[in-house]
């Protein structure tokens, strides 16, 4: 019998998707890969080994500790912490010598404090999407002159980050040109500064936003950043999520799956049920909302999602039988389920879907086909 769950990611596909999106960057430009969220749900350490192998010359990370598990697994890479850091987690931060990202007074005086050695620091401009960072240029500006007046600290960047470059160009041009003038000026008075502001959407979406640096997250994985499919992106999906069928059981009219009793047979058929539920990340929106790839046919899924089962409609033939593969997201045969579908099913995002993918499903890495 199979794994009751398992996630398998192809490391080779993730070294081609960097290879993939360096191809189209402008002359100059380099590509950091963003693995925070144990990369998106890849896995964090491997993501980032492939990343680096593909091309990508910085990885980024959100929380300290993140950052800190890279360097304890042995991923020596430049490595930017961009979110927000306590000062207990700046501590952690410091330890594992990451960049980090500055926007106010405060912030800057602390770090000046803990500073052991020179700490890279990055001047963050909310240029509109409203989350961390000033959005004050001329506060940018101080406090890059802050950072650069400190011995301890080396003023390394200045950053934004775009709200809607997978949805809505013409906002996303609108903060370009808030921040472009920003940046112009921060290069004007720190020459070697490094400036970068695109995530993947920006990246794919218009070269204008890649300055120094992209910071492409949800791409490298081979998934698309606008929702639509991986594919005609020239993106290759790098993880592929299966069950197997644990049991098959012939069901009449009138008889029933799940809590609840969501499903009741109208006909004669035969019901699968799969060991994976909404404690292995397989969302409860999926309850009759859902198809799953057997034997290279679509069945759908009927009932309601539990914590550790689901059940699908085989129909009244079938030749189906317990510990045969079942995939939620790859191909088999002719049939092809992504992430973006799946999202679409329940209104959500692709990063999403894989980011929720519990630690209870273990990964197995590989290298097309051959194991990693």
């Amino acid at each position: 019998m199979p794994l009751r769950a398992l996630a398998r990611v192809n490391l080779a596909a993730i070294e081609r998707n960097v290879a993939r999106l360096k191809r189209d960057l402008r002359p100059g430009t380099e590509l950091c890969a963003v693995v925070k969220g144990d990369g998106y749900g890849h896995g964090a350490v491997p993501a980032a080994n492939a990343a680096l192998a593909g091309g990508a010359g910085w990885l980024a990370v959100v929380t300290a500790q993140e950052a800190a598990e890279l360097r304890a697994a042995g991923v020596v890479a430049r490595t930017l912490v961009m979110g927000a850091l306590s000062d207990a987690e700046l501590d952690v931060a410091l330890a594992a010598d990451a960049d980090v990202v500055a926007w106010n007074e405060r912030f800057v005086a602390e770090l000046a404090a803990r500073a052991q050695g020179a700490v890279r620091v990055h001047v963050k401009l909310d240029s509109g999407l409203g989350r961390l960072g000033t959005r004050d240029p001329a506060e940018a500006l101080r406090i890059a002159e802050w950072i650069a007046a400190a011995g301890s600290l080396e003023l390394a960047g200045a950053m934004t980050h775009f709200a809607t470059a997978d949805e809505d160009a013409a906002f996303m041009a609108r903060q370009l040109e808030t921040f472009t003038p920003f940046a112009a000026e921060m290069r004007r008075r720190h020459p070697g500064i490094v400036v970068h502001a695109a995530n993947s959407a920006a990246t794919v979406r218009d070269r204008a936003t890649h300055f120094d640096l992209v910071r492409c997250g949800i791409a490298i994985y081979g998934l698309d950043p606008m929702q639509e499919d991986p594919l005609a992106r020239e993106l290759e999906p790098a993880l592929e999520l299966t069950s197997y069928l644990a049991a098959v059981k012939a069901t009449a009219p009138g008889q029933s799956a799940g809590y609840g009793r969501r499903f009741i047979a109208d006909r004669d058929t035969w019901l699968a049920t799969l060991p994976i539920g909404y404690a292995d990340g397989f969302r409860r929106a999926f309850s009759d909302n859902c198809e799953l790839i057997v034997a290279g046919r679509r069945h759908p899924l009927v009932g309601t999602v539990s914590m550790d089962n689901i059940t699908i409609d085989l129909g009244p033939v079938t030749d189906l039988e317990p510990g045969a593969t079942a995939t939620i997201i790859g191909a088999d045969g002719g049939e092809r389920q992504t992430a973006e579908e799946l999202a679409q099913r329940i209104g959500t995002i692709n990063y999403e879907i894989v980011c929720a993918i519990s630690d209870r499903v273990p990964r197995a890495y590989h290298r097309d086909g051959a194991q990693a």
